[in-house]
């Protein structure tokens, strides 16, 4: 079993070397990232990305040329209203509104250093149908405390019960909102596909989730974290069935606490 698994871990890393070679304008710039720049990649379908690490071209392969989000999820729509949660530095948000021009993009990334990242790459780009809130997202409005971990595309948030008795520049805290607030914030009625890499903040989201929220969503396709929490993503599984979707999943094909769920509307 062991043997095998690390035989899907070669096979996927060695699949990827190509599709990063071939994919992008400019390789080189994979070694000026690991050199510790911060260079712009250009990727063939003319989409532009400012990175900070070899962590982010690595993502970038994922959501722009393996197009995870369309594979294990669906293809994205022109005119469809797409949420991101954890937007990250914008790969998923940037190319879907570089590809669909008529779609409305609302991105939500609480940390400072991703969201500036962000907002760089939408102007690189020119793009003019995102809207962008450096809120995290989570069961309600509250302050959560950041856990730097890794790369700050891996950071995670959790709540912090006594946030008004911690020093703000101290603490690290940032402003989360609930899934509600969501509605009310951007006056949206309802959300075509909700993008969802957040780190293990999708139990809290949407294990706590009400009926009559997760009501306004079409369709969910999320990265889950088994690892962040007590949670197993079968929970999320279960109560997405309950409330009415029709769910699949896939597991990461290098980490076996990893993987990704779809959720959709059982029409």
């Amino acid at each position: 079993m062991r043997r095998a698994l690390m035989k899907t871990k070669l096979q996927y890393y060695l699949k990827s070397i190509p599709t990063l070679l071939f994919g992008l304008k400019n390789p080189a710039a994979i070694l000026a990232a690991a050199l510790g720049q911060r260079p712009i990649i250009r990727l063939r379908d003319g989409l532009k990305l400012r990175v900070s690490s070899v962590m982010d071209i690595w993502i970038a392969k994922e959501t722009c040329l393996d197009h995870d989000y369309a594979v294990h999820g669906c293809a994205i729509q022109n005119g469809w209203v797409v949420v991101d949660i954890g937007a990250a530095y914008g790969d998923f948000v940037t190319h879907t509104a570089f590809h669909h021009p008529t779609a409305k993009l609302i991105a939500f990334e609480p940390f400072a250093q991703a969201y500036a990242l962000l907002n760089e790459n939408i102007a690189l780009n020119g793009l003019k149908n995102v809207q962008v809130f450096q809120k995290a997202v989570s069961s309600r409005a509250e302050k959560r405390m950041v856990s730097q971990t890794g790369a700050a595309v891996q950071h995670t948030t959790h709540r912090v019960d006594n946030a008004a008795s911690l020093a703000p520049s101290k603490s690290g805290l940032v402003d989360a909102i609930g899934l509600a607030d969501i509605f009310t914030l951007t006056a949206i009625q309802h959300i075509d596909f909700l993008k969802v890499d957040c780190e293990g903040a999708e139990f809290d989201i949407f294990l706590n989730a009400a009926p009559a929220e997760l009501a306004k969503i079409e369709r969910v396709c999320m990265e889950y974290h088994d690892n962040a929490t007590p949670h197993h993503h079968s929970s999320l599984v279960q109560h997405f069935e309950q409330h009415g979707f029709r769910v699949t999943t896939y597991p990461n094909p290098v980490h076996s606490h990893l993987g990704f769920l779809y959720a959709s509307k059982a029409h």
